[in-house]
């Protein structure tokens, strides 16, 4: 029930989602006299689709701390389902603080993780790249910095299909002597790590686009920052595109003949390739979509929860922090 065009939106997506993964069944929750008639005109998606009815909705803009008293609502029912093992992660393009305050409350976090991140993928000059924490820690230390990194490695395995992912740590500068102790600290200890051959030390901001490395990791303040100028600067570039070709005839012509680069440059910057944010570090998989997307964007959201399933995508990160812990001493927490 989340999102700018539900529920539709949300069966559109579970339509193609259900053709990409025959074998996949689907628990729906939300209000049936308004789901029921949607998913029956449907095929694919009724065929592979339960549905559950929930009397109550979270709206776009009701407060987490209001969110976990709506016991009734579609994502509550959907979050439960998660932490009584029915279902094996939930994919919901809802109320963002409500997903992330319901799920570590409800699924909890990883014995093993202080804190679960918020994690995507986006577009670089070598390919895909991840970056966390987007947002679901502002303030980090660097036991945050440390997790977060193990919990990079094993997302861009299970869903980038990476055998030895890179991994650098965002910073003012490359040189080991740049930036605060939390993210000197960090580094030492990854460096010695059973993930160590895979760290590249310091990257700087160019580097996220460069894909220097395949996963980036930061602090929840400075990622949510790096993301929303990111996804700034391309709007920036598709407006200036839009204005430098339609600003004359002889540019109109040149359009026509630059259209199918420009076809191929469209479907690579397609924000709806690198929808679902993944909050990592639970005992289950919460993928979070872009309210704002389309059917193809949710199915690609479907797409990234049905990818860290299939792959033991927790599975990884348990046994990467087992690794951490057996190999020497842990960076402590900030005791603030």
């Amino acid at each position: 029930m989340g999102g700018d065009a539900a529920p539709d939106i949300v069966l559109d997506g579970l339509e193609l989602a259900a053709e990409r993964h025959p074998e996949a069944r689907f628990l729906l929750v939300g209000d049936e006299a308004l789901v029921a008639g949607g998913l029956a005109r449907r095929k694919r998606a009724a065929r592979a689709c339960s549905l559950r009815h929930a009397p109550e909705r979270i709206s776009g803009d009701l407060k987490p701390t209001a969110a976990l008293r709506v016991r009734g609502s579609s994502m509550r029912m959907a979050i439960d389902a998660v932490a009584t093992g029915e279902a094996a992660g939930i994919v919901s393009a809802g109320n963002t603080g409500a997903l992330m305050a319901l799920s570590k409350i409800v699924i909890k976090t990883m014995p093993e993780i202080d804190r679960p991140a918020l994690a995507a993928i986006g577009p670089s000059a070598r390919g895909d790249v991840v970056l966390l924490d987007l947002g679901a820690n502002v303030v980090c230390d660097a036991r945050n910095l440390v997790e977060f990194a193990v919990m990079g490695d094993a997302f861009a395995r299970a869903v980038l299909g990476l055998t030895n992912p890179s991994i650098g740590l965002l910073n003012v500068g490359s040189e080991e002597l740049k930036g605060d102790d939390r993210v000197r600290n960090a580094a030492e200890v990854l460096r010695d790590s059973h993930i160590g051959a895979q760290f590249r030390g310091f990257v700087e901001g160019h580097d996220i686009t460069a894909g220097t490395t395949d996963v980036i990791v930061t602090d929840g303040f400075t990622g949510n920052v790096a993301l929303k100028t990111g996804e700034g600067a391309l709007k920036l570039m598709r407006d200036l595109l839009r204005q430098v070709f339609t600003s004359s005839v002889p540019a109109r012509l040149g359009y026509l003949l630059a259209r199918p680069a420009l076809d191929r440059l469209r479907e690579w910057m397609d924000p709806r390739r690198y929808n679902g944010a993944i909050l990592i570090g639970l005992n289950g998989v919460v993928v979070k979509s872009h309210g704002g997307t389309d059917a193809l964007g949710f199915a690609h959201a479907v797409d990234v929860a049905m990818d860290m399933v299939t792959h033991g995508f927790n599975e990884r990160i348990r046994d990467g922090l087992s690794r951490l812990s057996t190999a020497g001493p842990r960076v402590a927490a900030d005791p603030r």
